[in-house]
């Protein structure tokens, strides 16, 4: 099976050509690809399949680390449409992308970026999310108030004097789970400067602390302009993994940053659902 790996903002991905919709792929499969001493190593799966909506050839098949589905994923769709170009898939400049969450529009910049139109950032109920604290006694924790922010998939953006970095986001933050049935990406991000510049972490559900997220990013920009007092805006997110921009006006956002391609090859897979699976890797390219 060939497969290609790529990242944007060092969230990074296995992208799995699968121009004729046949690739089988379960939990198992995805974790073993994604695993960082097993496997191949990714934040998740992107499989590369023909689509269904009139509106798009191509259609991204996300899988986080943990072999769940995923709606969407800000970061994934650049680097999907950066595969689509370079394997000859889709020509340079614009077109849409099918997911889960609808059609979404690519901009193949030239300098590397990608922009992708996010459509509307859909602001929900105030909520809470709770972290293992860093001060105090062993097991106590620190509650942040947040919103809720939906991108296409759910998110929970909380703007916090807290200095973003001293968080310990090695667990998952507690969240309501009554208003997030389905699990929630947790983000927290520092409150905009004057310039609408901010720094922002996150724990993606399925995937653990990331080093960067899209739609995370447009999350947390629509809550960091909304802490403000403003609706629309350019807001500048460094992330752990890079800077990444996000475009917020009436009736939708985009997503702009790199999206880089670092090595492709072939793996060969063996085992089920019930048994480790093996890997056998040959002719990957050094990675960057």
């Amino acid at each position: 099976m060939e497969y290609v790996l790529g990242h944007g903002t060092e969230n990074d991905f296995v992208l799995l050509p699968d121009p004729d919709g046949r690739l089988d792929l379960g939990p198992a499969a995805v974790r073993a690809l994604c695993h960082r001493r097993r496997g191949l190593g990714a934040d998740g799966v992107l499989r590369v399949a023909p689509s269904e909506d009139p509106g798009a050839t191509w259609f991204m098949d996300y899988r986080n680390a943990d072999g769940s589905i995923a709606e969407m994923c800000g970061n994934g769709v650049r680097v999907f449409a950066r595969y689509l170009v370079a394997a000859g898939l889709a020509g340079a400049g614009e077109f849409a992308v099918a997911t889960r969450a609808g059609l979404r529009t690519v901009t193949l910049g030239d300098q590397g970026d990608v922009t992708v139109d996010m459509g509307p950032a859909r602001i929900g109920p105030e909520s809470t999310a709770v972290v293992p604290s860093t001060a105090g006694p062993t097991g106590s924790v620190t509650t942040f108030p947040g919103i809720a922010v939906d991108v296409g998939n759910p998110h929970l953006a909380c703007v916090t004097t807290t200095d973003v970095d001293a968080l310990d986001l090695t667990v998952a933050p507690g969240h309501d789970p009554a208003l997030f049935p389905h699990g929630v990406n947790v983000e927290f991000l520092s409150p905009l400067t004057d310039d609408l510049t901010t720094r922002l972490r996150v724990h993606e559900r399925g995937s653990g602390e990331t080093r960067s997220c899209g739609t995370g990013t447009v999350a947390g920009a629509v809550a960091g302009l909304r802490a403000a007092g403003r609706e629309t805006g350019t807001v500048t997110v460094t992330t752990p993994g890079g800077v990444l921009r996000v475009g917020v006006a009436a009736g939708t956002t985009t997503l702009t940053g790199p999206a880089v391609l670092i090595a492709r090859g072939e793996v060969e897979l063996g085992g089920s659902d019930d048994e480790p699976y093996a890997f056998t890797r040959v002719a990957q390219t050094a990675r960057a």
